[in-house]
């Protein structure tokens, strides 16, 4: 069993953060390593650094919508702590693609599929998915897409 690269460099930030006793980024680390451990062990495999940005993708936007609702509740202390977990996690995500080169992927993809209209739209993602996974985010990618083809 080998281990990725970025599960190796989540293990040794999360015994850094024990050695500096930093309790919020350990907090932060052991959830992450938490949820990888259990899909691990439900699905019986090890995952690969593709796998681990998912993992790290589904938690940053929980904790997005997390912070909306504690914003609308007025718990503004509960959302602080939500923030920082987001800055700790988003230090293992690829690097952001930039504005430009998704638009040009998007145009791309529009090209290459022949999409016209809002009916094409699975199309052009089913493309886009895999080369902006944790690359840019896909819910600014969809309304980039709908803006297109309407």
């Amino acid at each position: 069993m080998t281990d990725s690269a970025l599960k190796t460099r989540i293990n040794d930030d999360v015994k850094t953060a024990m050695r500096s006793k930093d309790k919020e980024r350990l907090g932060t680390l052991r959830l992450l390593t938490a949820a990888i451990k259990q899909i691990e062990v439900d699905k019986r495999i090890e995952l690969d650094d593709e796998q681990v940005v998912a993992v790290i993708e589904k938690m940053l936007k929980q904790r997005k919508d997390s912070i909306e609702q504690f914003e609308k509740a007025g718990r503004n202390e509960l959302a602080e702590i939500e923030i920082k977990e987001v800055a700790i996690l988003k230090e293992f995500m690829p690097e952001q693609m930039s504005d430009a080169d998704v638009d040009a992927l998007i145009d791309e993809a529009i090209a290459s599929t022949g999409a016209e209209a809002m009916k094409d739209m699975g199309k052009v993602m089913g493309i886009l998915k895999p080369q902006l996974a944790g690359k840019a985010d896909m819910g600014a990618v969809s309304a980039k897409i709908k803006a297109k083809l309407s």
